[in-house]
């Protein structure tokens, strides 16, 4: 089978599929869905849609048009909540003045949504995460703790202050930290989702040839995540997050289980982890301070390639 060159699949672990269409172009793409994190159907279809328009925010791109995907039990619940699924996703785009041109829903026992996007990015702002550079700084733009805060909602034990912040932080588009990293200029990139802040920087480390060392007290966390941490309310998912990537992680003694499991903690639409030239770090955050980004913690640094991908201080 020819490949064009310049392809880029899931060999690499990238956020997204690349594929040259001209000299100066590639187009982009990625898919993402899951079950509802939020019991209001709208605003579940607003964080599906913020988070499957991440990958291609990470990557240094533009999306052009997104497709849906949903699974639903009509026999069980009324179509008024697709319906309104189906409408956050919606209104999330048309804000961005993005199309919706189409998708596929199928009968299932649990609600599923998400979309497939496709995007462009110019050769030159083409981001990886695997091209972090020995001596670059590690930049978080959002918070951490969605996944410990949607398990103490399903069990209703998180306050109301903490839901509305966990909500605006999984509803926050990537956009404006992207279009700011092309401007400054990066070395590589990823966004912080399923596998949490370890296994996405784990995945940096491995596939850039390097290791980093981050700092616990510098990584920002959504307010009252910790304590519902050291309560219990860790999902299974940051579990098994935590449990993959323990082999390449050195945690001085300091990092408790429960700031382990933070690291760790399974994101909805999390914030983009950027590696840039530590000349260019000050202002990168500074750029991003005055977009109103939810977070612009400079966590880490790049390290040549030792026994461990990551070591946590």
């Amino acid at each position: 089978m020819h490949i064009p060159k310049g392809v880029i699949g899931f060999d690499t672990s990238e956020d997204c599929s690349v594929f040259p269409i001209n000299d100066n172009e590639y187009l982009i793409q990625s898919v993402d869905f899951f079950t509802p994190i939020v019991d209001d159907p709208y605003l579940f279809g607003k964080i599906a849609a913020a988070n499957s328009l991440s990958d291609i925010y990470a990557m240094g791109g533009k999306p052009l048009y997104a497709l849906n995907i949903a699974e639903f039990p009509s026999n069980s619940l009324p179509w008024d909540i697709l319906l309104k699924i189906l409408q956050g996703g919606l209104d999330t785009l048309n804000e961005l003045n993005i199309p919706i041109l189409g998708g596929h829903t199928i009968k299932d026992s649990v609600p599923k949504y998400g979309m497939v996007v496709t995007g462009i990015v110019n050769k030159k702002h083409l981001t990886l995460n695997s091209t972090a550079c020995e001596g670059d700084s590690l930049l978080l733009t959002k918070p951490l703790g969605t996944g410990i805060i949607s398990t103490a909602m399903k069990k209703d034990k998180a306050s109301s202050h903490v839901i509305k912040l966990a909500i605006t932080n999984m509803t926050m588009l990537n956009k404006t930290a992207a279009n700011t990293m092309n401007k400054i200029g990066v070395n590589a990139c990823t966004d912080i989702t399923g596998y949490g802040l370890l296994g996405h920087l784990l995945e940096m480390c491995q596939s850039s040839n390097i290791s980093a060392q981050i700092n616990y007290n510098k990584i920002p966390f959504i307010e009252g995540v910790y304590e519902l941490a050291k309560n219990g309310f860790i999902p299974g998912g940051t579990k098994n997050n935590l449990e993959f990537v323990l082999p390449n992680v050195h945690f001085e003694k300091n990092i408790t289980l429960e700031k382990k499991y933070l690291l760790a903690d399974a994101q909805t639409s999390g914030g983009l982890l950027i590696s840039v030239d530590n000349k260019k770090a000050d202002l990168l955050k500074e750029t991003l301070d005055k977009t109103n980004t939810l977070s612009t913690s400079i966590i880490g640094t790049v390290i040549p390639k030792k026994e461990n991908s990551i070591y946590v201080t």
